[in-house]
């Protein structure tokens, strides 16, 4: 079970962090990976990260401006978003995987969140 929080609406170039909470004790055994939605389009992949956070996977459109970590002793991810863009405007979703590896493959998380609404003006 993971929810989202942090979405809103804010303008180019500013910043929004989101939250992803996890409850189980095997949360620190995980993969996670956050991914989005924009309207008419597909889930694409964001960011993910294994479950020790030692090591973080980036989509290239948000290199460099996006951060993905972890508090395993808070059982929460996060993902903080700079610079954000218009095109960034989408649903974010966390997600879990019953993996320590982390994968980029939606079909290879097992849990998701409701997602989160994220909206960037121009």
């Amino acid at each position: 079970h993971v929810v989202e929080t942090g979405g809103g609406l804010v303008q180019a170039g500013g910043s929004l962090r989101l939250s992803c909470a996890a409850s189980g004790r095997t949360f620190g055994n995980y993969a996670m990976g956050w991914f989005r939605q924009a309207p008419g389009n597909e889930r694409e992949f964001v960011a993910t990260i294994t479950w020790s956070g030692g090591y973080t996977l980036y989509a290239d459109p948000v290199k460099g401006r996006f951060t993905i970590w972890r508090d395993n002793a808070k059982n929460t991810m996060y993902l903080q978003m700079n610079s954000l863009k218009p095109s960034d405007t989408a649903v974010y979703y966390c997600a879990a995987r019953r993996s320590r590896l982390n994968s980029m493959y939606e079909r290879e998380y097992d849990y998701w969140g409701q997602g989160t609404q994220v909206t960037v003006s121009s």
